[in-house]
This record gives structure tokens, sequence and C-alpha cells, in this order.
């Protein structure tokens, strides 16, 4: 494990500005306006309310006084959080037609995106709701399970290279040749409305967490957020300090084979974070979003990578807690079990501390 400080970071809100990854491109502030979203998102037939999960287990594990799990699992019928944000942004223009059938509402339109799994599942899943065609751009190295989930949902499933850069290559110059919408949920310069508005989309995970949270009483002292490209861990601590202020110390986990985030943090602009395949394949992400960066400059404490071995050890203690999940969906909690003591002085965990983390999606099956 390695753990490094976001200088970027300042002493205090007033103070905290993170650094500029790109000027005029990226939207600086990242919404923290969850009403509307979650208003929209409450159409759908299968949303509901995720549960919050106290687990006295894992708090024991980790010698904390409390460990408080927001479970993804079942959002929407999905498996994932990523169901709250690419379909947001299909409902959100599907909306804005004011159609007579909304079930037709983009008919003709086609949106097409890379994914290692759950992206792609949202936009599939959006996509058969309002009437519009989804493509989907996938690795080879993604399992074949992936690929018949997005098939049910109706999306066309294109193989293309051996990782999720050439597989997005591959979707950008598809979305180009044939005058396709590309959905993605990463943003580089030139592009970042779409990707603005999937981040915006998980404000409703957010907001949920916060609430039920606030319905025990005590804010957490420390959050531990997963990243790949980084758009659920700014999306989360950006509504975190909306919320909670400068209090909560906020830990980003990337994987060790994938420090996207860390490595452009340490460099103070975009760069990448090259290794091997990792077992964490939804955050195996070498290139950071640039949205997402600029916000987790300002909003995170500290930056992560963990290990393979660190991911794999956490997943029996997060099945024997009623957790089960993959090395991606439990990133944060694994960051939280593998810590040494050095880790912990660093950040500050004690007995006292009380944590909060997002299981982000189900497990493979």
């Amino acid at each position: 494990m390695k753990l490094s400080a976001n200088s970027f970071r300042g002493g205090g809100h007033a103070s905290r500005s993170g650094f500029d990854v790109s000027a005029g491109e990226d939207r600086r502030q990242i919404s923290t306006d969850a009403d509307a979203v979650r208003a929209l998102l409450e159409r759908c037939p299968k949303a509901h309310e995720t549960p919050l999960r106290d687990s006295p287990e894992l708090a024991r594990c980790a010698g904390v006084a409390g460990v408080l799990v927001k479970d993804e699992r079942g959002r929407m019928g999905l498996g994932s959080f990523k169901a709250l944000g690419a379909a947001y942004v299909i409902a959100r223009e599907a909306a804005a037609r004011e159609a007579a059938d909304m079930g037709q509402a983009l008919d003709g339109v086609t949106y097409v995106a890379a994914s290692a799994g759950n992206h792609g599942l949202s936009v599939a899943a959006g996509a058969r709701v309002f009437g519009a065609r989804a493509v989907i751009y996938l690795a080879d190295t993604v399992p074949e399970i992936f690929a018949e989930r997005l098939r049910a949902k109706g999306a066309e499933v294109v193989r293309a290279g051996s990782d999720y850069e050439a597989s997005l290559a591959a979707a950008m110059d598809a979305g180009r040749d044939n005058g396709w919408i590309l959905l993605s949920d990463s943003s580089w310069p030139g592009y970042t409305e779409i990707p603005y508005r999937v981040m915006e989309g998980y404000l409703a995970m957010a907001a949920e967490a916060a609430e039920q949270i606030a319905g025990l009483g005590a804010a957490p002292s420390h959050i531990f957020l997963q990243a790949g490209v980084g758009g659920l861990a700014a999306a989360a601590a950006a509504f975190a300090r909306k919320v909670w202020g400068d209090d909560p110390t906020i830990i980003v986990v990337e994987p060790e084979a994938a420090p996207a985030l860390q490595a452009s943090i340490a460099a103070g602009r975009m760069a990448r974070g090259d290794g091997p395949v990792s077992c964490m394949g939804r955050l195996d992400c070498k290139e950071p979003s640039l949205l997402a960066l600029a916000a987790l400059s300002r909003d995170a404490d500290w930056f992560a990578t963990i290990s393979e071995a660190e991911a794999q050890e956490a997943m029996p203690v997060l099945a024997e807690a009623g957790l089960a999940t993959t090395p991606s969906g439990g990133a944060g909690l694994a960051c939280l079990l593998a810590l040494d003591e050095a880790g912990r002085g660093q950040l500050g965990l004690n007995v006292a501390s009380r944590v909060f983390a997002y299981l982000s999606e189900g497990p493979e099956t």
C-alpha cells in the first residue's frame, strides 16, 4: 500500500482550490444539487433507495468504533452504482424532448460507450427504456458474463482491443464515423458535458447515504472511496464536503496497477498511472477523468493504492460480514482492512473513528 497526502487540499474549506487541470475545459465545481437528479431518477420503474449497512464485524477487524457501508449491489436491478450515471444522462435527454410516448422519446438515437461492465449496463438500460439504441465496446479482457448481461439488456456488444483505453478509442471512432452519441463516464479536454452529467447522477446515491447517516446521529470521521477514472469518488467527496464540511478525512483508493489519480496529484497535472492488468477490473483505468481529478484535488485528503493481494485478501472478510462483492466493489474497504499501524497513524484512525464506505457492486455470478 502507498499513501500520499493531497498537497492541494489546503487548510480548510475557504482555502481549498485544487489545481487547474486544463484552463477553460473543466467545469471546476461538480454539482452538489441532488434534488433534481433524484426527482428524475425516481420516475424510473426500478428506482429505489439502497440500504446503509452497519457492520460491527468490519469495525472489529479494522479496530474502529464503527463501519457504515452504502450497499449498491441492488441499485435499479443492475447490481452497481453505475446505474445512476448513464441512465440519468439518457433520462435527462428524453425528458427534455417532452415526447407523448416517453418509451419512444429517443427513437433513432444511438449511444455508444466503452465499458469494463457496469457503465455499459447503465447505458443499455437507459437506452432501452427510452427507445434508443446502445452499442457497447468491451476490451478482450472483460469477462464474457458482462457481455451476456449487456446483450440481455438489448445492447449490441463489440469487442475491441486488449484494455479499456483501446475499447474507448474504438468507441470514439465509431461514434464519429456513424454520428452516434459517445456516452463516457470519463472526461478529457473538449469532452466534459456528458461526463459532468454522469457524475451528477451519482449524487442520488450520496444524498441517500447522507440522509441515512444523519438518522443514526453521528457523522463519519473517515470516508474511503474507490476510484477508476474517479467519477464516483469525485461526486461522493463533493457531496460529503457539502454536508459535513472539512471534518471527514477522505481517502481515495486505486489499484497499485493503475494509480492515475495518485500519480496526477503527485505531478500536479493529468498523468498516466501505468501498470499490469489488475484484478480490480472496473478500477483498472490508466488515465483519470479531467473533471474528477479537478474535483478530487480540492476535496480528497489522501490518495491510497492497494496491491492485488490486499484487494483479494479482503474478499472473504467482506463475504463473511454479509458484504460479498468484487475486488473493484470492495476496494475502499480493502484499503481500510489492509492498513498497518503506520498507515492508521497517518490517517488518524483509532478506536473512536467512524468509517463510511461504498460497496459499489455485487459479486460476479
